[in-house]
């Protein structure tokens, strides 16, 4: 059998995740769509919407390979990784909640591709290939991918201006923005500088690797590896590349948050939970966080909120929240801010986004309101209503409704 037909037949055989369900392609959901109409209950919910995608060849492992006269048949070789690639969305690293997954399942559904919708890394597959040689040459044996990368925008319920000074509430692009890694099943294979291959294929990819013009490909050779410049260079300048970016995110952990000289609205407001007795109160202890309680004589302004620094942006507020109690700033803590479920709390304000809030407005006349952390892009709810209950961040809001929350004056 000829080697070519032999790499033609693996090319089109995905080997590996093709069978995991992670890397399945969803099934169709009743996700909203722009335009559509929602509920006061859904202020405090977001959805994803794909703004763009990239689809890119990628081989992240790479063995150059010399078969002799007397050396064809079966070989298993260890390959060098040349690229790893981890499924990641927005801040996380990882994939954490309903909103990323349901993120990369809109990915894959927009491009008829079965990519990666949970965690994962190509560096946690097997770097060794079996290959039966038929003929002999010089080979590149390799394991490669479609790398999927692109932005995403979010869909947020909030109130719309149908003209005629009426108003209704309708899922409309939010502000927030983030980007996307993931990744088609693996495939391995090999090929020779001689085959003939598809264009912007994996398969070329790796042939680009072989470096067929040089030396190493075209001497005689005993039967085993060959070194590859190219090859080298490819897992040199990755390296370099993930090192620089560990740099840049450590760099910009470090900044220390600065005081920030706020302006805040005359109105002082509660957040409560509508048609309950408890609402937003700000920890009185350090490393506490926000929790539900009921307002008494004795809350001594824990309870109590201002709008600052606000602007709004195509009828969405965005705003600080200022505690008039402790005089800090509703946060999510930084060390804990990629984390589903992080909790809220107060410290000293500063310019940060991570104080920042976008408040989604029910029609007027209701004071019924969602709100969505600008830097994670999560929106705020609780688990349960009950006394003592923690604030929280979860990716796509509270389904239920509990993160739906009333401003209501005082």
């Amino acid at each position: 059998m000829a080697v070519t037909a032999t790499v033609a037949a693996w090319a089109v055989a995905a080997v590996g995740f093709a069978a995991s369900p992670a890397a399945a392609a969803p099934a169709t959901t009743t996700a909203p769509r722009l335009g559509d109409t929602c509920t006061a209950a859904d202020l405090g919910t977001r959805h994803p919407i794909i703004k763009t995608t990239e689809v890119t060849p990628t081989i992240t492992h790479f063995k150059g390979w010399y078969v002799t006269q007397g050396s064809t048949g079966s070989h298993t070789v260890t390959t060098s990784t040349q690229t790893t690639i981890s499924v990641s969305v927005g801040l996380n690293g990882t994939v954490q909640g309903s909103f990323a997954v349901e993120a990369l399942g809109s990915v894959g559904a927009s491009l008829g591709l079965n990519v990666q919708v949970n965690y994962s890394s190509t560096s946690s597959e097997s770097n060794s290939v079996s290959w039966n040689f038929f003929e002999p040459g010089y080979y590149g044996l390799y394991k490669g991918t479609k790398k999927v990368t692109g932005t995403y925008g979010s869909l947020n319920c909030n109130r719309t201006d149908l003209g005629g000074g009426t108003y209704g509430l309708k899922w409309t692009a939010g502000p927030d923005t983030g980007s996307y890694t993931t990744y088609t099943a693996l495939e391995e294979g090999a090929v020779r500088c001689e085959d003939k291959v598809p264009a912007n294929s994996i398969m070329a990819k790796a042939q680009g690797l072989l470096d067929c013009g040089s030396p190493a490909a075209t001497a005689e050779h005993p039967a085993g590896p060959v070194p590859s410049a190219k090859a080298d260079q490819a897992k040199h300048d990755a390296d370099n590349a993930a090192t620089a970016a560990q740099n840049m995110k450590a760099a910009q952990a470090a900044k220390p948050a600065t005081r920030a000289a706020l302006n805040c609205q005359p109105g002082v407001y509660r957040i409560d939970v509508p048609g309950k007795v408890l609402n937003w109160s700000a920890p009185l202890l350090a490393n506490d966080g926000i929790r539900l309680r009921q307002s008494t004589f004795f809350s001594a302004h824990l309870d109590n909120w201002r709008l600052c620094n606000v602007t709004e942006n195509n009828g969405v507020l965005e705003a600080s929240l200022w505690n008039w109690g402790n005089g800090g700033c509703a946060t999510i803590p930084a060390s804990i801010a990629n984390q589903e479920q992080a909790y809220l709390t107060t410290a000293v304000c500063g310019e940060d986004d991570l104080q920042r809030f976008y408040i989604y407005r029910d029609v007027p006349g209701s004071t019924k309101i969602g709100l969505q952390n600008k830097y994670t892009g999560s929106m705020m709810g609780h688990d349960r209503y009950a006394d003592g209950e923690l604030i929280r961040q979860y990716s796509s809001g509270r389904q239920d409704g509990t993160g739906t929350y009333t401003l209501t004056g005082v």
